[in-house]
């Protein structure tokens, strides 16, 4: 019986390395709630993933300089690539973590499972981010918090208004994830339009 090696592992056994992306792989960048979407999609198409829970992301190793990749550009989704200019460094955890640590192999290396098809990939995310952030919004919005216009920008409220059409309300990515709906207003809103719906 023979044991099939994997074709590249993490050289440090003890602690996570800061590793040169484009030497060995390239990796795209997903936050880990589209992650978890995109990964019930993939099935056992995808490769090995890393998981960061400290900064909520999760990365996918990919092909060197895969044409695929560069050729897209999604909302809060990061091609890692090594660039003419300057280097592009990925925290890589040792072999063997697991979820017991921040950062760990949420797929772990193996030898059918290292690199990820970025056809698939592309694809997949695409779903995940329609799936888990809405339908991607025409043009630059201004965040609700910053007030600066971001290109990728975040739905996280529809208000609704007691006579009809609401408004919809934006964020930047960074301030998504800070958003807090006002729950009685919501409520009163929807009661309401339920009210008049009636009178009419």
């Amino acid at each position: 019986m023979t044991t099939r090696t994997l074709p590249w592992t993490p050289p440090n056994t003890e602690d996570i390395e800061l590793l040169p992306v484009g030497k060995w792989w390239d990796a795209i960048s997903a936050p880990t709630a589209v992650a978890d979407r995109a990964l019930k999609l993939l099935g056992d198409r995808s490769g090995a993933v890393i998981q960061d829970d400290t900064y909520g992301k999760t990365y996918w190793l990919t092909a060197i300089d895969t044409s695929t990749a560069r050729s897209w550009r999604m909302r809060q989704v990061r091609i890692l690539a090594e660039l003419a200019d300057e280097g592009t460094l990925l925290g890589v955890p040792p072999a063997s973590w697991g979820n017991e640590h921040r950062t760990y192999w949420r797929i772990p290396l193996g030898p059918d499972r290292y690199l990820t098809d970025t056809n698939h990939l592309v694809r997949v995310l695409r779903q995940a981010l329609d799936d888990v952030l809405g339908p991607e919004p025409d043009g630059r919005q201004l965040c609700y918090r910053c007030e600066l216009p971001t290109d990728e920008p975040v739905i996280v409220d529809v208000q609704h208004g007691g006579s009809g059409a609401g408004r919809t309300v934006y964020a930047c990515p960074p301030h998504a994830r800070t958003y807090e709906r006002d729950a009685v207003t919501e409520a009163a809103a929807r009661r309401r339009a339920l009210d008049r719906g009636r009178t009419r």
